[in-house]
């Protein structure tokens, strides 16, 4: 069965005043996706309002959010979403954890969410520094949101493991601590390490997401909140593959990808192709 893909193109998430280079990138990568395997999400043009939430433009991202959740009703298989900022991973990864509730095999383990970032996205409302919504989406998956945005089934922290993380603000450092989340930070990554950790989750499946700033700054321009000391490309790819060979894939994505220009975007170009063919392949 193919892959889908769904194409997210959503800057509303984004703490960056140039938020809108998510739009650019989004197309740029939609550019280079099998058109007859591609769904475009249509993402509104106004910013939103944040409703006394604390999360900026919370009414924007609520409609994208119900907007990806009805295209991936469509869907049969493997659905990888390409952003867009990385708050589009709402309703993709609430997809996968009450897929739990409706796979008769799954009788013990369930999904264990591998988020590849420089950042842990783990603040609160309260806890941001900017209200920007794409900081504080793994704690919203994680049952720790603006009301309105907490899925339904809300993420263990138990099946969480954080990738590439090396730019924690104090509360969310914290956090980690607290609640015991796995956490493989740095740049000197192990696919067996990985792996293992993932294992310990308990986990049967697992959903990888890709925001490009994990990768170093020497391998990728395009990203808003660029961080040193991340992988390279090509242990990426292989911590990828590594996973995928251990674990069935619940869902994937792939965010942030903030092009200043065309070239820029070129550029950047063969080395997303490489990471979404790992993911897709």
């Amino acid at each position: 069965m193919p892959v889908t893909f769904v194409v997210v193109p959503q800057w509303q998430g984004s703490g960056s005043s140039r938020a809108m280079r998510l739009v650019d990138g989004a197309q740029a990568i939609r550019g280079d996706l099998p058109s007859a395997h591609t769904i475009v999400v249509d993402v509104p043009l106004e910013a939103g309002e944040s409703q006394d939430s604390a999360v900026a433009r919370l009414t924007s991202i609520q409609l994208v959010r119900d907007r990806v959740a009805a295209a991936l009703a469509s869907i049969d298989g493997l659905a990888i979403t390409i952003g867009g900022d990385c708050a589009v991973a709402l309703a993709p990864v609430s997809r996968a954890l009450d897929a739990e509730d409706l796979d008769p095999k799954n009788t013990a383990g369930g999904v264990a969410l591998v988020w590849f970032d420089a950042h842990p996205d783990l603040n609160t409302p309260e806890s941001s520094p900017s209200s920007a919504f794409h900081g504080m989406i793994v704690r919203t998956l994680l049952g720790d949101g603006a009301p309105g945005l907490v899925p339904a089934r809300p993420l263990s922290p138990e099946r969480l493991v954080l990738v590439g993380t090396r730019a924690l603000d104090d509360p969310e450092d914290a956090y980690v601590t607290e609640a015991g989340i796995r956490m493989l930070p740095g740049e000197n990554l192990d696919a067996a390490e990985l792996v293992a950790a993932i294992t310990a989750t308990g986990a049967t499946s697992v959903y990888l997401h890709v925001d490009l700033d994990v990768l170093d700054p020497g391998e990728i321009e395009g990203v808003g909140f660029p961080e040193p000391f991340g992988p390279s490309a090509a242990t990426l790819v292989e911590l990828i593959r590594a996973v995928k060979a251990s674990f069935p894939l619940a869902g994937a994505g792939i965010t942030e990808f903030a092009p200043a220009s065309p070239e820029q975007a070129a550029n950047d170009m063969p080395t997303i192709l490489r990471i979404i063919g790992a993911l897709a392949n």
